[in-house]
């Protein structure tokens, strides 16, 4: 029987009101959302702002049963805390789970709590031209020329000891410690938190010109009041942090960064351990040294 009502007609998905609307009016086709950039920003804020309270935080709290066991017997005067070999050791090694707990930090707003691979989406890999092998000869190569750029730019400027200069000569424990931290984990947290949280959000906000001189800026600010007595590192931090940046816009990949990271630092703390040898060889004996760092980094965890 042939009738008029549309309810008798045979049911197809191409004859649905939403496709014909998408076929003939592609304007009124439902598009999917772009992912809100002020958000990506807003995550990679704290994750930095988290970052810079737990160096300060962590290491502090380390340090309070320490200061309270110094004060019951009368020696935590701020001259005294100064030349205390263990008390500076234990705010190097405090560094340690402020690190940690920056990487946990970022896990969390980067996967949203594991929902997606936190290494794939920070772009933690070569570029797809680049082997392996070539990667890390180009890094190293790269790290090198920079680190030359370095003594040249300290030789020429000069300048008085650091804060860290002071903290890595009391003594031979505070500088392995330092070597680990300068190895082990401040290039992986660094490059986490700047090239690949904070330089891909104000990228797809501002721009890559601008997202390069945000993140350089904010990643040599923040090293400012540690070398304030010495301009060359300053110049020498901001150098390194452009270049890492300008790496990881035009490769859009954050390993490159990293690796060339951990080369640069890698490179600074051979000469830090090497240092005391060539300038004192016959005095120093390592393995207490190694003793005593061993024993007070197991107090902490």
């Amino acid at each position: 029987m042939i009738t008029n009502d549309p309810s008798s007609l045979p049911h197809h998905p191409a004859t649905e009101p939403e496709v014909l609307a998408e076929h003939h009016y592609p304007e009124r086709a439902a598009a999917p959302i772009p992912p809100n950039p002020w958000v990506d920003v807003l995550k990679a804020f704290v994750t930095w702002v988290g970052s810079v309270v737990l160096l300060l935080v962590v290491p502090l709290i380390l340090l309070v049963p320490y200061f309270v066991y110094l004060a019951m017997k009368g020696a935590a005067t701020a001259e005294s805390l100064l030349q205390n070999k263990t008390f500076i050791l234990l705010s190097i090694v405090g560094v340690i789970p402020a690190h940690a707990l920056t990487l946990l930090v970022a896990w969390i707003l980067v996967t949203n709590w594991g929902r997606v691979s936190f290494w794939q989406t920070l772009g933690f890999s070569w570029p797809g031209s680049v082997t392996p092998w070539k990667g890390i000869a180009s890094s190293f190569g790269v790290a090198a020329l920079l680190l030359g750029l370095g003594v040249l730019v300290t030789s020429l400027l000069g300048g008085a000891k650091t804060d860290l200069d002071r903290l890595i000569e009391s003594s031979f424990q505070a500088r392995i410690a330092t070597v680990f931290l300068a190895v082990l984990t401040a290039p992986l947290v660094e490059e986490v938190v700047y090239r690949g949280m904070l330089y891909p959000a104000f990228q797809r906000l501002l721009g890559m010109g601008w997202a390069i001189a945000i993140v350089s800026l904010l990643f040599a600010g923040v090293h400012v009041w540690q070398y304030r007595t010495n301009l060359g590192v300053i110049v020498v931090i901001t150098i390194l942090s452009i270049t890492l940046t300008i790496i990881r816009a035009l490769t859009n990949k954050l390993l490159p960064s990293f690796v060339i990271h951990l080369i640069f630092n890698g490179l600074q703390s051979l000469y830090l351990i090497l240092q005391p040898f060539l300038e004192k060889p016959k005095t120093l004996d390592p393995a207490p040294a190694l003793i005593q760092l061993w024993r007070t980094s197991r107090h902490l965890f």
